[in-house]
This record gives structure tokens, C-alpha cells and sequence, in this order.
């Protein structure tokens, strides 16, 4: 890339960043950041919900012992950043110019979707950054056929399903090499079956795990299907897509298929193609809208170059008023990215997107708007409900998270609040389950009200009900309130407690 373009993707990471940093300033950790953060603390081969390389990052930042949403988001802001590269750089290979680059970088700006997914520590954030990667050595591959790209293109794919398991639809869409005569030949020459090789021994620890953890990663797609993916149909998919990634971005999605298929872009077929399978195997699968968000962002580079080279190459003008009719979109990004305190946002966006919800009162779909909110009155509530408990009951005390949010809540906040640390049931914190003797006293903490306690009644003697915390920003009714009980005398173990919940993991 030249210095022109060079300078212009600086600006355009500034501003992304920019806007990241405002949102987190008004946010809180997600409960799912909660737990990817804890798995910092058990590095491990494999995880219940995702393959281990969030751990990896999770161990990294842990090492501030900070409770800081900017700390837990330095690997996300880098991820943001290599992601704008990427793109910029799959652009250029295109052939595409400065004004491509201005339009690619503008549509992944623009998009809610995208920004709402690329703010928080989660795996979704660096998958889509290793597909961008994986796709921008595959069309360096396709383009040059030299050896080194198809290495390049196994280390990245290989990082990606190491990532987050949706890598298995790039890697089915690669199966598009195959059908091209030029790629073909070349795959063979360069004897491919060593790099699937390499492939499946990188990956191989990760699959032992899931052998000897009874393959976890299948029984949360089972419950994920039976409680929402089945419930899905391709329409809606589709209707969902088209509003997360801005509807102004359609008119990048629709040149991009257009032009995959033109006579000048014969020689890339094979990764338009493996993008459009990638994309087929996703609805079939019955993928959520955010499963799609990764090969948008393959997509974007194709719209960028043909409307750069065939709309606008004749009339250079026509750039300005789509730039400016593009920008008009940053509008939606609000919606999904916290700009906005959240008093000002339930003041001004919130009217036109709010929700009805039996029971709540600002019902909003993302939890981080208003979480650090909740998280400091559960602490409170589970400090005043400790501080209750007699000294000898004080000494020896856990406390049970139902949800593996509230038990990472628990360990990242405690410290500060002097509470013992937390345990859970729930996904990979069953992992992490103590083991021998459960203390005679337990805190437990559950999303429900006062009759939630009936969930711990089988496993101890005495359940009270102590207090519940009533949450007025909840999107489903499970989640208004939380409850706090006291479970006294245990009538089993650890070890005894983790044989009955081994199904029951992501309950």
C-alpha cells in the first residue's frame, strides 16, 4: 500500500478506535467477557463453549490484575486494528485504489453489526479478524500460486478454527479450489495434503480435549438448537442480517455478487466462489445473523473495487455522494455501540427501538449498556448478605453463580469487595469446579425470584431465601431478577455435584 493509502487507513482506525473507546467508557463487562476473561486463569486445552485461544489473550491481559473494561478490551482494539489493515490490504491485492480502500473501511464503519461485535472480548471479534486473514492469503494464493501464500493461508486458518469453531465454513468453502483448473493444478504441485496435515495435528490437542471432555462443543450446539437456532428461518436470518449490517451496505453486497462473476475477475473465482459456499453451508446450518458478519467482511473488498473501477472511474464525482450518502449511515451505529451515556440514550435512540417486555421497564437488548450497574448492586447485595453470616460461617464460604456470568462477576469484582470466590455449574466453570468437601455454608445466586432457591434444594439441607435484585434494563423476563440464598449443610461433594450436572453443563 502507498503512503496515501497508508495514512488514510491510520485515520480510519483512529476514528473506529475512537468510537470503541467512547462505548466502553460508557459500559460494562458482558457476562460473556466475564467468564472469556476467567478462562485466563485455566489455560487449558480447549474450553466448553470455544476452541482455547481467547484464554491465551484472557492470561495475557489478566496479568494487570485489573478489573479495567479497557484493560480486558487491549487485545480487542488490536484485533480492530488488523482487521482495517486486513481489509485494506485485500482491497489493494484486488487491484482496488484509495478510493476502494475509503469505501471498505467506510461500510465495516458503518455497520451496527459489526461494531456491536467487534466491542466486546469475545471469540466473535478475532474470528472475523482471522477470516479477513485467511481470505486475504487465499487471494494472494489464487493470484500467485506460489507455495509460500498456501502455508500462509494454513497458518491463518488454523489460527481461526483455534479461535472459534465457525472457521469449519471458510475451511468447506476452500473446497472452491478444487473446481478451478489453475488452483487445481497448483494445489498438487504443491502437494496440499501436508498442509492439511499440519492443520489437523495443530489442531489435534484441541480435539483430544473434546474427546476426553465427552465433545462438549456438540452438546451446546444441541441445547443452542433446541432453544433458538431451530426456532430460526432463513427469512428472518436474512431480514436480521440486512438491518445489522446497515441497509445502506446492501449496495456493496449486491456489486460484490455481480461483479465475483465478471469476465475481469475470471482469475479470483475460486475465493468468490468459496465465499458464496461458505455462505450456503452457514444457512443451512441455520447460523444466527452475527454468524454471517466474518464473510461480510470478505465480501466488502469486492463491492469497494467494482465500484471504484466501473461506477466511478468514468465519473470521479459520482465518489462524493456516495461517500456522503454512505456517511449518513453512521446514524445506526448508536444502536449497537453505547456512544451515548445511558440516561442520554434512553433519551433520545431508545424510543425508536425500545422493546415490550412483561415486567421491565427499559427493556435493552445489549446487557453492557446498563451491566456495570447491575454488577455493582449484585456485589453490594452479596457483600451485605456475607457480612451476615457469622464469623466461623465467614472463614469457610463460597458462593454458587448459577449463571457463569455471575460467578465471573464474583471472581473479577470480589477482591474489592472482600466477598470469597465463586463457583459454577455452568459451562466451562464446570471444568473448574472445586474438588472434596463443599463448605457447610454456600452463598447461592441465581437469575429468578424468591422459589429460584427449589435449583439448589437437592444438594443442601437448608435453603433460605435472603434477597432479590430487581433488574429494570432486563430484555427477557428470566433475567429481572436476581436472588440470593443461603445453603446450608451440603449433602454431597464436589466431586459428587459435578458427576450430576455432566449433562446439565449449559443449562
Amino acid at each position: 500500500m502507498n503512503k496515501q493509502i497508508n495514512f488514510l487507513v491510520a485515520i480510519l482506525c483512529i476514528i473506529k478506535l475512537t468510537l470503541h473507546a467512547l462505548a466502553d467508557s460508557h459500559s460494562g463487562l458482558h457476562s460473556d467477557e466475564l467468564l472469556h476473561i476467567e478462562t485466563g486463569n485455566h489455560l487449558a486445552l480447549g474450553y466448553m463453549e470455544f476452541p482455547p485461544f481467547i484464554g491465551l489473550l484472557a492470561s495475557i491481559q489478566n496479568l494487570f490484575h485489573s478489573e479495567s473494561i479497557f484493560i480486558h478490551h487491549i487485545s480487542v482494539y488490536v484485533a480492530i486494528v488488523f482487521i482495517f489493515i486486513l481489509t485494506a490490504k485485500t482491497v489493494v491485492e484486488f487491484g482496488g485504489e484509495i478510493r476502494a480502500v475509503f469505501l471498505a473501511l467506510l461500510a465495516i464503519l458503518i455497520s451496527p453489526g459489526h461494531a456491536g461485535s467487534q466491542q466486546l472480548f469475545q471469540p466473535v471479534v478475532f474470528s472475523q479478524l482471522f477470516w479477513i486473514l485467511s481470505f486475504y492469503q487465499l487471494l494472494r494464493y489464487i493470484k500467485y500460486l506460489d507455495k509460500r501464500y498456501l502455508w500462509y493461508l494454513t497458518f491463518s486458518v488454523t489460527l481461526a478454527f483455534l479461535t472459534k469453531y465457525d472457521a469449519f465454513f471458510f475451511i468447506s468453502g476452500l473446497a472452491a479450489l478444487l473446481f478451478f483448473k489453475h488452483t487445481r493444478q497448483s494445489l498438487f504441485v504443491h502437494q496440499f495434503w501436508w498442509n492439511i496435515l499440519f492443520f489437523l495435528l495443530i489442531i489435534s490437542p484441541n480435539i483430544y480435549w473434546q474427546y476426553a471432555n465427552n465433545f462438549p462443543m456438540f452438546m451446546m450446539f444441541g441445547r443452542l438448537y433446541e432453544t433458538q437456532l431451530n426456532e430460526l428461518t432463513t427469512s428472518g436470518i436474512l431480514v436480521e442480517l440486512f438491518l445489522s449490517i446497515n441497509p445502506l451496505n446492501i449496495l456493496f453486497i449486491a456489486v460484490a455478487v455481480i461483479y465475483m462473476f465478471q469476465t475481469d475477475m475470471k482469475h479470483y473465482r475460486p475465493a468468490g466462489l468459496a465465499i458464496l459456499l461458505s455462505i450456503i453451508f452457514l444457512i443451512l446450518s441455520k447460523g444466527k445473523s452475527y454468524y454471517f458478519f466474518p464473510t461480510i467482511l470478505t465480501i466488502f473488498p469486492f463491492g469497494a473495487v467494482y465500484l471504484e473501477r466501473v461506477m466511478i472511474s468514468g465519473k470521479k464525482w459520482l465518489f462524493y455522494p456516495l461517500s456522503i450518502v454512505l456517511l449518513i449511515g453512521v446514524i445506526l451505529i448508536p444502536i449497537a455501540l453505547p456512544l451515548h451515556a445511558l440516561k442520554d440514550y434512553l433519551n433520545t435512540y431508545y424510543p425508536y427501538v425500545k422493546e415490550d417486555v412483561k415486567g421491565s421497564k427499559y427493556p435493552l437488548r445489549f446487557e453492557q449498556r446498563y451491566i456495570h450497574l447491575q454488577w455493582q448492586e449484585t456485589m453490594s447485595a452479596l457483600t451485605e448478605v456475607y457480612q451476615s453470616l457469622n464469623p466461623v460461617e465467614r472463614e469457610d464460604v463460597l458462593i454458587w453463580g448459577k449463571h457463569y456470568g455471575q460467578a465471573g462477576a464474583v471472581n473479577l469484582f470480589g477482591d474489592r469487595y472482600e466477598l470469597p470466590n465463586a463457583f459454577s455449574t455452568h459451562g466451562s466453570f464446570y471444568s473448574w469446579l472445586p474438588h472434596g468437601i463443599i463448605p457447610q455454608t454456600v452463598i447461592a445466586l441465581r437469575y429468578s425470584e424468591a422459589d429460584g432457591g427449589r435449583h439448589f434444594e437437592p444438594y443442601f439441607e437448608e435453603v433460605v431465601f435472603v434477597k432479590s435484585i430487581y433488574n429494570p434494563y432486563a430484555d427477557e423476563e428470566e433475567r429481572l431478577w436476581q436472588s440470593i440464598f443461603i445453603c446450608r449443610n451440603p449433602k454431597l461433594t464436589f466431586d459428587e455435584l459435578k458427576t450430576l450436572f455432566a449433562h446439565r453443563i449449559f443449562e
